[in-house]
């Protein structure tokens, strides 16, 4: 049995760590209700900007680059774009982006693909870096603060490859936020993009000025730069419910464990006195 020296100091060791567990979490959760806050405010326009283009995607108002199939005679060239967080203590949220990203590129190197990794945030990058895939342009500000001017930026630049045929496939790896307790880690196509007879989708006949070709073109571009903005505010927000989450969970078992040894000290403490007084009681009747 420890010493009640011993247990003294794990307690107060213990309490120590549950002051940073319980702080953590409380900026956590301030955090994730911004996040929740951006994303919800981001939703609207979003889904109409989307809805709009959605109506006028028939295949003579879009470039035929956009839906390029991949290739037949040589091996297709695809880049992962994968959403980790800069720190850790957030669960399993960057661990799973990594396995479904490692799980991805096998898939396509199975085929003989060449695979390229984008990682947004610095957990992905030290990851794929590790397994081979480096070195990597520093994205770890996106994830951090996910801003549209530098969402916008890395989304043309995505596009641009894309469209001059240095990249035939684009995907998305990251943690889709369902609620404060839930992430998916999902992977989603960027480009190319569906067709209408793909989708299945019904075309719409629409008077549009001055051309449906013209606002497509104005459009394409707008909803594919907010596209992965939405993605790394969703991502953002996944990483502040699951940090929320490891949290609560540490201070939990903190609790936990501070009750148990305040009970061993407590016991101890009785013990030690009890002897003490068999000591003193032995004494006297010699």
């Amino acid at each position: 049995m420890a010493s009640l020296k011993e247990i003294k100091g794990r307690i107060a060791s213990v309490k120590s760590t549950l002051k940073i567990t319980s702080a953590m979490k409380m900026v956590a959760s301030s955090k994730l209700r911004k996040a929740q806050n951006a994303v919800a405010g981001m939703l609207p326009y979003s889904t109409a900007l989307g809805g709009i283009l959605e109506d006028l995607m028939a295949p003579a108002n879009v470039d035929e680059a956009y839906f390029r199939p991949l290739p037949t005679e040589e091996p297709a060239k695809v880049a992962l774009v994968c959403l980790s967080s800069n720190s850790s203590l957030c669960g399993a949220f960057n661990s799973n982006v990594l396995k479904k990203a490692l799980a991805a590129a096998g898939e396509y190197k199975a085929l003989r693909y060449g695979v390229t990794i984008v990682p947004i945030g610095k957990k992905i990058s030290d990851s794929a870096a590790k397994a081979g895939y480096g070195p990597f342009r520093d994205y770890s500000a996106l994830c951090a603060r996910p801003n549209y001017e530098e969402a916008a930026s890395l989304a043309d630049r995505l596009v641009a490859g894309f469209l001059a045929g240095g990249i035939d496939k684009i995907e998305f790896i990251y943690n889709h936020y369902k609620s404060a307790s839930s992430q998916e880690t999902v992977r989603e196509v960027f480009l190319p993009m569906t067709s209408v007879e793909e989708s299945g989708r019904q075309e719409r006949d629409l008077i549009v000025e001055p051309s449906s070709r013209e606002q497509v073109a104005l459009l394409l571009p707008k909803v594919l730069r907010l596209r992965l903005f939405t993605v790394l505010l969703d991502s953002a927000a996944s990483e502040h419910a699951a940090r929320t989450l490891a949290m609560q969970i540490a201070t939990d078992n903190a609790n936990e464990l501070l009750q148990e040894l305040n009970l061993e000290y407590n016991k101890g403490r009785q013990q030690k006195i009890t002897s003490e007084i068999l000591d003193l009681e032995g004494g006297a009747a010699q």
